[in-house]
């Protein structure tokens, strides 16, 4: 038998977007808070380099805007990226507000808050806290919600899928989700007044990424399954450099350290970032990683190397104390040789379609952070604008849900999770297997560099891949493995058809079958077929009687 829960919202995601609008939504409302993992986890505690807003003297909106626009390649919404932008100044006084020690620079003329200038940015615009921003926006995050009367926060709980049921007019509408306990293996039903999924990125579809674990797509497949639409989900960024070493999983080499002047070289210590643009190292992302990739395959190397030895040590030790500990315990040190670094998957631009207030085409159901699509990032997002978004729109949709939130007491009770016509599996091998083929076959076909001939091989791959992840979901108790691997096979489909559909090359999506970019630059949007396949113990569209 399921648990039953009841709450006036739930956010199932606890990074920088779901922290934030459950600390403003819990000023009108119950609000519950699902962190699949243990709650200091997921992209926003590890995320480095810092949150961009316009703080300096002399920096503008309107350059701000600017930089956005040429990063996103014709793809973002000016008024989407003006409304951001506006709000970034507004946003960071909140966080210090809150308690957030971003890294001083009291000798700065019109700010006491040390600025780096990442790639992309015509100004220093990026407030952090030394080379862990993520980690102390976070922790403070955490703490302001563990303190708070009004919010629940509940670790270890995978989101399986999300409930719909009509309302009176006929319309679907989005009243909770369908939860495991990953503590007691029990499928939980949360109803709740208003849904917001915050789940992050689907960079684990890729076999190297930045990203940790649990950045498998969830909130991106389970809203695509529920009806709503995704758009431009071919725009993976990959980061540039990753640290090549054995035991380094996922270890990211910010952006900030070539902003604060470090080169990329090849081996023989050539530099030639100057070869592909006139900004070199402070290129947007998606040119250098494309130009590392370019010298790996025409050099055959393993990676190239990163090198800020140049700087004084105590200024390296200074802004990245966590890259040179993390570094110098593998045996290398920063501050007197290169570091080796390679590509990897970081971040997914596209994402669930939604307007300027989170709100999704299905009732009830929110979207925010980087499993959304608000038009803020185009083609290519810049550096540290995702933090921002995370606090913008966190808060836009918790002022929205406030204004116009159904009281649980008025929906409808779903039905329970039924896993009668399900057994425990004896074949999980299976899932691993799925996994490691998937990851590859990203990697290899719909990577940094793109054809036709490789979509088409990825997409005779994902069509197989989908219908044994279907078959086994229809008939085995549902695990966290599971979940994640059917969410990510999902998302990686949705990649591949948007990349297939986009006949040009821009931004983050390079096609060497169409090199130049398009005329006109225009969105790809996916919309779902009515009815997409889901669990047998699900019982979707129709209340408990």
């Amino acid at each position: 038998m399921s648990i039953d829960h009841d709450c006036g919202v739930l956010v199932i995601g606890s990074g920088a977007a779901g922290l934030t609008c459950a600390l403003h939504a819990a000023e009108d409302s119950d609000v519950t808070v699902l962190a699949k993992g243990p709650l200091p986890a997921g992209s926003t505690w590890y995320a480095q380099g810092g949150i961009s807003a316009v703080l300096a003297e002399g920096d503008t909106f309107e350059s701000h805007e600017a930089d956005t626009f040429a990063a996103g390649a014709g793809l973002c919404d000016p008024d989407i990226v003006r409304y951001t932008v506006e709000q970034g100044p507004e946003c960071i006084e909140w966080l210090i507000s809150l308690g957030v020690e971003f890294t001083r620079d009291d000798g700065a003329p019109s700010t006491p808050y040390h600025l780096t200038h990442e790639g992309g940015h015509a100004h220093r615009r990026v407030i952090h806290a030394d080379d862990a921003t993520g980690r102390a926006v976070h922790t403070v995050l955490l703490q302001q919600a563990a303190e708070d009367p009004r919010i629940t926060l509940l670790p270890q709980r995978n989101a399986i899928d999300l409930i719909r049921l009509p309302t009176a007019e006929g319309r679907m509408r989005c009243i909770g989700a369908y939860v495991l306990d990953l503590a007691s293996g029990q499928v939980e039903v949360f109803r709740a007044g208003a849904v917001v999924v915050a789940t992050g990125g689907a960079s684990q579809a890729y076999l190297y990424t930045s990203n940790p674990a649990g950045a498998t797509g969830d909130g991106i497949a389970m809203a695509w399954r529920a009806g709503c639409r995704v758009a431009n989900m071919e725009f993976t960024q990959f980061h540039p450099t990753c640290l090549y070493h054995p035991q380094a999983q996922s270890a990211l080499i910010s952006e900030a350290v070539r902003g604060e002047g470090g080169k990329l070289l090849l081996p023989n210590g050539e530099r030639f970032l100057g070869r592909f643009d006139s900004r070199a190292e402070l290129a947007p992302r998606d040119i250098v990683a494309r130009a590392i990739d370019h010298e790996m395959k025409r050099l055959g190397l393993d990676c190239v190397y990163l090198d800020i030895s140049h700087r004084p040590a105590d200024f390296i030790r200074e802004h990245f104390p966590n890259i040179y500990e993390r570094c110098l315990a593998l045996g290398i040190d920063m501050t007197r040789e290169p570091l080796p670094v390679v590509p990897a998957a970081h971040y997914t631009c596209g994402g669930v379609c939604t307007d300027h207030l989170g709100r999704t085409d299905l009732g009830g159901l929110y979207a925010i952070g980087e499993c959304a699509h608000t038009g803020l990032h185009g083609a290519n997002r810049m550096a540290s604008n995702s933090l921002l978004e995370c606090l913008v729109f966190g808060r836009a949709a918790a002022r929205d849900i406030a204004t116009g939130r159904a009281w649980t007491t008025s929906l409808p009770r779903p039905r329970p999770w039924d896993e009668s016509q399900v057994t425990d599996s004896d074949e999980e091998v299976v899932v691993a297997h799925n996994w490691d083929e998937l990851r590859r076959f990203m990697w290899d076909y719909v990577g940094i560099v793109r054809s036709d001939k490789r979509l088409e091989r990825a997409r005779h791959r994902i069509d197989l891949l989908l219908a044994e992840i279907h078959d086994y979901y229809g008939n085995f108790r549902v695990t966290s493995d599971l979940l994640e691997l059917r969410n990510v096979a999902l998302v990686a489909d949705l990649i591949i058809r948007s990349a297939g559909a986009r006949k040009e090359s821009r931004g983050l999506h390079f096609n060497i079958d169409y090199p130049e970019p398009a005329d006109s630059a225009r969105d790809t949007v996916l919309v779902p077929a009515p009815d997409t396949p889901r669990h047998p113990s699900e019982s979707v569209g129709d209340p408990a009687s």
